[in-house]
């Protein structure tokens, strides 16, 4: 038969060089750098809009709802595309019709305001602007999307270009960590520096003010650092022709609706993936707090400030940009860890590496708590600055926290793809089931935070006071 003379005749498939590797995964600084401005800056913008602080947390409840179903279902239609079908393979369309949809979202969040403005909000200090949250909504929402729909075929990318290589898997993925700790260094920098208003004047308008135009002005850069990276990881590699046993497991599952598949897949799971999917669920349930409320935390607990304070507004934005300088030094670290997990990981094993990084992000929340409550207790000068050593051990608590987060950026994933690679399952499947195991517990961090919402605020619903 022709087929299989052909298949005895091809010649053994060439290693993509790492260097190939490296540029295929870039695209995740230029997404990252935009996460990490979501993550320093939005918390507090949603408070200046009108969103009262206990509700803040709710509006990210789009994240993990979004992550829940697009990533998955992107994963799917990516591995059920044939290379042949389309110039650019199965992954890079999806990586590129994602950032396309974080560049049109961070322009909705970052003007949101104006076209507020245009839809007849009262731009009064105060006030709610019930047009400019609604349409911060619609860009918030939208950019979850771009970001699940752009990470997970790349991530899947990736474990295509590495062909179940577990070493070269490992280090792709820590190159998809590096770049994301750039992206992070990039961001969290971006944030920190409250003068980007001179560099963009065209940001100050009447409905925005500075700490607006900063964060519009933070998010065009965004958009013009990942049109640089996505180039760079479109044009970097042709994607393989052929995938292993993507399908050759399980023929015709081509057919089989995707929720089912989805599930369905789970029954093909061995114990090393569930270990691996049940420790990324525990793991994100510590995580998921921090990476939400760091910033805040800084600006309220430690600066003692509050958006909804005038007297006290400023302290909250020195806090929330200590907290973003913080977060810089947390994401060198987070580099330096990438570049180095390798090593760690071929000396210790990675089963260990992730084990004693998961010890030490306990530890340092612990340390948090700590802070907290001495920083509770502790009488400031009348200026209002906290003191150095309180400031000092919170910026140290976040540096460290960086080692963990790079090992969490990247050996869970590489452990999913060579574990669900031998069980036949395509790669962009693989990395959504995976991230059901990231967004189910944001899911119940939310309702944690909704049971606290309604008992602390029980007030709203008493129908003695309406």
């Amino acid at each position: 038969m022709p087929r299989p003379a052909a298949t005895a005749a091809a010649p053994p498939a060439r290693k993509v060089p790492l260097r190939k590797l490296l540029r295929a995964a870039s695209v995740a600084c230029g997404v990252q750098f935009g996460w990490a401005l979501q993550l320093s800056l939005l918390t507090p913008y949603v408070q200046e809009l009108g969103i009262p602080h206990a509700f803040a947390s709710l509006v990210w409840l789009c994240g993990p709802l979004s992550g829940l179903l697009v990533q998955p279902l992107v994963g799917h239609l990516s591995d059920r595309i044939a290379p042949a079908a389309s110039p650019l393979g199965r992954r890079r369309p999806f990586i590129a019709a994602g950032a396309a949809s974080i560049a049109a979202a961070v322009l909705t969040v970052g003007f949101s305001a104006d076209i507020g403005r245009l839809f007849g909000d009262d731009i009064t200090p105060g006030t709610t602007r019930l047009g400019a949250i609604c349409v911060y909504l619609v860009g918030f929402w939208l950019l979850d999307v771009g970001n699940n729909a752009t990470q997970g075929p790349c991530r899947a990318f990736l474990a295509d270009l590495t062909e179940n290589d577990p070493r070269r898997t490992r280090i792709a993925n820590a190159y998809f960590s590096l770049f994301m700790a750039l992206g992070n260094i990039l961001g969290y920098a971006t944030g920190a520096y409250s003068g980007w208003y001179w560099i963009f004047p065209f940001t100050v308008t009447p409905s925005c003010s500075i700490s607006c135009a900063n964060l519009k002005s933070a998010f065009l850069l965004d958009i013009i650092i990942l049109v640089i990276t996505t180039y760079i990881t479109v044009a970097s590699v042709q994607e393989p022709q052929s995938f292993g046993g993507d399908e050759a497991e399980h023929p015709g599952t081509e057919q089989e609706a995707f929720l089912w598949e989805l599930f369905g897949s789970f029954r093909y799971f061995t114990l090393p993936v569930w270990m691996v999917l049940i420790v990324t669920a525990l793991t994100w349930i510590g995580w998921f707090p921090f990476i939400l409320f760091d910033t805040d935390w800084m600006g309220r607990e430690i600066y003692r400030g509050s958006p909804d304070n005038p007297e006290a507004t400023q302290s909250y934005h020195d806090g929330v940009r200590m907290g973003s300088f913080g977060l810089m030094l947390n994401s060198v670290l987070l580099g330096f860890t990438s570049v180095v997990l390798e090593k760690l990981c071929r000396k210790w094993g990675a089963g260990l590496v992730w084990g004693v990084s998961n010890i030490l992000m306990a530890l340092c929340f612990v340390a948090m708590l700590v802070i907290t409550y001495v920083a509770k207790n502790m009488d400031y000068p009348p200026s209002g600055v906290p003191p150095t050593g309180i400031v000092i051990a919170s910026l140290v608590v976040f540096t460290i926290l960086g080692a963990p987060l790079a090992i969490t950026y990247s050996i869970p994933y590489a452990m999913a793809a060579s574990r669900v690679e031998n069980l036949g399952l395509g790669q962009g499947l693989a990395m959504g089931i995976l991230n059901l195991a990231i967004v189910i517990p944001q899911v119940i961090t939310f309702l944690n935070v909704l049971s606290c919402i309604w008992f602390s605020n029980k007030r709203i619903w008493n129908p003695e006071q309406l």
